[in-house]
């Protein structure tokens, strides 16, 4: 049974890992990581949605511990406890920007990361069911 988080997102979306599956990783979060999940898709990724008028697709949303060790996470990220979601951007940097804008300019968040790694890019966005630091910086990744 697919758990709809908010009209256009599910629980199954916001967990999915091409590298969970490969490394056969399960990456279930506890209800409480699910109610942050719907906390972010509620205030951040469902407006971002209805302002597109097209998906928002999640490259990397919830990551157990052992995924996010496998993908080289950082031992602090908002993605173990539901709160993060990485945004495929298309290799767009105009689509990238114009997604950082409606962000800043329309929601409450707490981390808003433009990243690019070589030729990869894309949005990092977080959001806190408790204090929110509404904080923007690009980075490269190494």
């Amino acid at each position: 049974m697919e758990i709809k988080l908010t009209k256009n997102f599910t629980l199954d979306e916001m967990c999915k890992s091409r590298d969970a599956r490969k490394l056969r990783i399960k990456n279930v979060p506890t209800p409480d990581y699910v109610a942050n999940l719907q906390a972010l898709c509620e205030n951040v990724l469902q407006p971002l949605r209805d302002y597109l008028g097209e998906p928002v697709i999640i490259n990397s949303g919830y990551r157990c511990p052992a995924l996010n060790m496998a993908v080289n996470g950082r031992t602090n990220s908002q993605h173990l406890r539901g709160m993060a979601a990485d945004i495929n951007v298309k290799g767009s940097i105009k689509y990238a920007r114009k997604i950082i804008a409606y962000i800043l300019e329309n929601l409450v968040f707490d981390q808003l990361i433009l990243e690019r790694q070589g030729s990869a890019i894309w949005v990092h966005v977080s959001y806190s069911p408790k204090k929110n630091r509404m904080e923007y910086k690009e980075i490269k990744v190494k």
